[in-house]
């Protein structure tokens, strides 16, 4: 029930959106590309989620992509993340679960923890016609050193992150946060490590790689 209120949400605020400040706030969008390092072990919570919802992970390798961040591309990123935060109650893996055991699933109950937020904004873009190969779950480590889980969106202007405990969306290096693995952008199922910030890449080197959204 939760992912139909969520979805009514990012559609009733991308179709009420009004205002000219969306193509001049993408264009001023700019981040760096986060450098990823080698094959690293998959979560176990991804793991448990694929083996509960394996129609989610049992999908083909692809050619990383990335997305051309447009005004219409922010706008949908902006509402789907604030409409996913403001429909989910937080409630820690514990309290929710009553394991310790990390548990990722959809909010099918209207709660849930960060895991739960970042992978209903992964599947909301995923129902925009966003590509897979461009939504990244990501693994950190926030302020306080507590692990914590985020949503990696690839766009040709750099990596930008949708987080629960933060409405803006802020460019990856630009979050305070130590960022530890995210899955690959070819395969879901394989895990990256991650590197400290990279230049920002060349519009020639990311033409082959950009999926543009009309």
């Amino acid at each position: 029930m939760l992912v139909a209120v969520a979805r009514t949400f990012a559609l009733l605020a991308l179709l009420t959106y009004v205002g000219g400040a969306g193509a001049a706030q993408a264009a001023e969008m700019h981040a760096s590309f986060a450098t990823v390092g080698d094959v690293t072990a998959m979560p176990y919570g991804w793991a448990d989620f694929c083996g509960r919802r394996p129609e989610e992970c049992r999908v083909e390798a692809l050619m990383p992509a990335d997305v051309a961040l447009t005004a219409k591309v922010m706008r949908v990123m902006r509402h789907i993340n604030s409409a996913v935060n403001a429909a989910i109650e937080p409630v820690s893996n514990m309290d929710h679960w009553g394991t310790m055991l990390d548990h990722w699933d959809y909010p099918t109950d209207g709660k849930g923890d960060c895991k739960i937020y970042a992978l209903e904004k992964r599947k909301l873009l995923l129902d925009q016609g966003f590509p897979r190969q461009a939504l990244l779950m990501t693994i950190v480590r926030d302020l306080d050193g507590n692990g914590h889980t985020i949503l990696t969106v690839k766009t040709d202007k750099g990596d930008f992150i949708l987080d629960n405990m933060v409405e803006e969306i802020r460019a990856w290096d630009a979050t305070g946060y130590r960022f530890v693995k995210r899955q690959s952008q070819s395969d879901p199922n394989v895990w990256v490590s991650i590197g400290p910030s990279s230049a920002p890449r060349t519009t020639a080197e990311v033409a082959g790689r950009t999926r543009n959204l009309n």
